[in-house]
């Protein structure tokens, strides 16, 4: 058991992250108070962003039209999450209806813009990043063969965003306006926030983070845009309720659920795999994401305003 889990960390690590930079990006949008389901159309369109950007540049800049293409998405997801916090914010929206319309437009808009584009609904990539072991740590007994092995650069970046965002949201005077907003927006009004801002803050970032995820897909282990990001969206939101809205809870949750999910995928891969069925080691990450919402439902507790349109007169 321990050559599979060696053999298939390293995958499972490159599945994680799209999970968790999406989840931290929700966190900063539901810790702003607005709920935000559209993370699965915001990946579609980062990664559709990154796509067209590593194709039309990649023949004059090489590697660094893929790294540049990571702002470029970055970029998309925020924008587009802007009819998001518009409709949640300003309107007063049912944020769970604005999110489902996102996730809605994005994947109709892209694969109409891809086929009027390209003349195709998929978008594939000639070359992705490459893989490396990390100097030195590498050779560390037991960690450095799970961690540090067969790795992506993108990986380290999201790893670092991750402690970046830990510092803003519990160090900062912006983290803490930011889930005061989220808590008791009309107190952090009466103490001079501007909780409109804050919340668009919020979206925009969780729009950017979530446009990083789904390019990251595409420059690592999926090489191809199709329109989708089967259900990561919706998996990173999993994430986000069990690693109860903190960023080393969501940082455990989506390693879980990576694991699981790299099992399942690895299952014809790996001999001592292949005693299971398939079907059960297909279900396993899916029945897993379930039965640890339904156990942890009790202790998990979301921002108090979070979903809640803030109507600055009313008390």
């Amino acid at each position: 058991m321990w050559s599979v889990i060696v053999n298939i960390f390293p995958y499972a690590v490159a599945f994680a992250m799209p999970l968790l930079i999406t989840s931290l990006g929700g966190l900063f949008s539901e810790r702003s108070g607005v709920v935000n389901i559209g993370l699965e159309g915001l990946m579609v369109v980062g990664g559709f962003a990154s796509a067209l950007f590593t194709v039309a540049f990649y023949p004059s800049l090489g590697t660094g039209a893929i790294w540049l293409s990571l702002i470029v998405a970055m970029a998309a997801g925020a924008l587009f999450s802007l009819l998001h916090a518009f409709a949640s914010i300003n309107l007063n929206a049912n944020q769970v209806i604005s999110g489902t319309a996102i996730n809605m437009m994005a994947g109709a808009l892209t694969i109409f813009l891809a086929r009027t584009i390209t003349g195709s609904g998929n978008v594939q990539l000639r070359m992705g990043l490459p893989r490396f072991d990390v100097p030195g740590l590498v050779h560390i007994p037991v960690i450095g063969r799970l961690i540090f092995r067969q790795t992506y650069g993108t990986t380290w970046l999201i790893i670092g965003i991750l402690a970046l965002s830990a510092f803003v949201l519990y160090k900062t005077a912006f983290g803490l306006r930011l889930r005061a907003c989220g808590e008791h927006p009309h107190a952090a009004d009466a103490a001079g926030i501007n909780v409109y801002r804050i919340r668009y803050i919020g979206v925009l970032i969780s729009g950017a983070m979530s446009g990083l995820g789904g390019a990251t897909i595409l420059v690592t282990y999926s090489g191809e845009f199709s329109g989708s990001v089967a259900g990561m969206g919706f998996l990173a939101l999993a994430a986000l309720i069990f690693g109860q809205w903190k960023p080393l809870g969501v940082l455990g949750a989506t390693f879980f659920f990576g694991f699981a999910a790299t099992l399942a995928n690895s299952s014809q891969a790996e001999p001592a795999l292949k005693a299971i069925p398939e079907v059960v080691l297909k279900v396993f990450p899916y029945v897993v994401t379930l039965l640890a919402l339904v156990f942890f439902s009790k202790s998990t507790q979301a921002p108090r305003a979070s979903g809640e349109p803030y109507e600055k007169g009313k008390r």
